[in-house]
């Protein structure tokens, strides 16, 4: 398995005040890896080190497998939006582009055209920055961001201050460059429906500490929607959910309680089936995380912070 980006306890502290607690990421090649955590979680200031805008103050890091941010072989191969992205406002977004080309050393100007058409701003590259809506300057960030064609995107918050049509079309403007550019992206978010709806990977930042990892497949099946059924003979209900409900999708948990994954809207037929066989059904309801349930429940706070 070939990984990208991999942290080994990293560490910042300010004074007293600890932003990142020993935080160990791993994200592999073709990942849409969505950080996710309340404001002030501590996501910026770990995307900061990893880029080495600012030094860890224990614990390393490995990227592309090797060395930190210190190697300029690494660093071209990684674009990143960190904050949010300035630009020469009287200049045209051709102009802004040039300017990041010559200073990264990049020979080839058609690598401008390509980046803006990539955003959606071709037909604006001769405009001036200081005409564009907020997210005309995002996408123009993010075609700075790609004009050396890295491997991997940084991208802190890119959807911040869209609308909802923006941002639409920035998560499938993701989705088409993991695609079909196969470009790993490390988006850090404090809004779980986009994470929800873009990410293959999650990893989840609470006061600084990485609370949990996982594979967003792994956490659909967490979050899977089931009715939980207690009753007295869990062996005789599966019975008559097999027999007389031809379900097959259950688990019997070893506390006994059914996770019915089936018939979700139906809780009182399934009651009546069990209750007319004679198995007693002590409480019957609908269970499962979604997303926004289960971060609440990791970090104990607000999903909208």
């Amino acid at each position: 398995m070939s990984y990208i980006v991999r942290t080994n306890r990293l560490t910042k502290r300010y004074g007293e005040h600890t932003a990142v607690d020993f935080v160990n990421l791993s994200i592999r090649t073709g990942d849409i890896y969505g950080f996710l955590g309340q404001n002030g979680a501590g996501k910026t200031t770990t995307l900061r080190m990893i880029m080495g805008l600012i030094r860890p103050t224990s614990g390393d890091m490995e990227l592309f497998g090797e060395g930190g941010p210190g190697s300029s072989r690494v660093m071209e191969r990684i674009g990143a939006i960190i904050e949010y992205p300035g630009f020469y406002l009287n200049l045209s977004a051709a102009d802004n582009l040039d300017l990041h080309r010559r200073l990264m050393g990049i020979g080839n100007k058609e690598y401008i055209d390509d980046a803006l058409s990539t955003v959606g701003l071709l037909d604006a590259k001769h405009s001036k920055v200081k005409g564009f809506s907020l997210g005309m300057k995002q996408r123009l960030g993010l075609a700075r961001a790609l004009l050396h064609r890295p491997e991997l995107l940084v991208l802190d918050e890119p959807t911040n201050g869209l609308d909802p049509g923006g941002i639409k079309e920035m998560r499938q403007l993701f989705k088409e460059l993991a695609r079909q550019r196969g470009i790993t992206f490390l988006i850090s978010s404090h809004q779980l429906s986009e994470v929800e709806q873009l990410a293959t990977r999650i990893g989840i930042l609470h006061q600084g500490k990485l609370v949990e990892e996982m594979d967003y497949a792994d956490l659909q099946i967490k979050s899977r929607r089931y009715l939980a059924i207690k009753v007295d003979e869990d062996k005789k209900a599966a019975y008559v959910l097999e027999q007389q409900l031809r379900v097959s999708d259950y688990v019997v948990t070893e506390s006994g309680v059914i996770h019915l994954y089936e018939l979700l809207d139906h809780p009182a037929s399934v009651t009546q089936a069990l209750t007319s066989h004679g198995v007693g059904v002590h409480e019957i309801r609908l269970s499962g995380d979604s997303l926004e349930d289960y971060f609440i429940r990791l970090t104990g706070g607000n999903a909208h912070a």
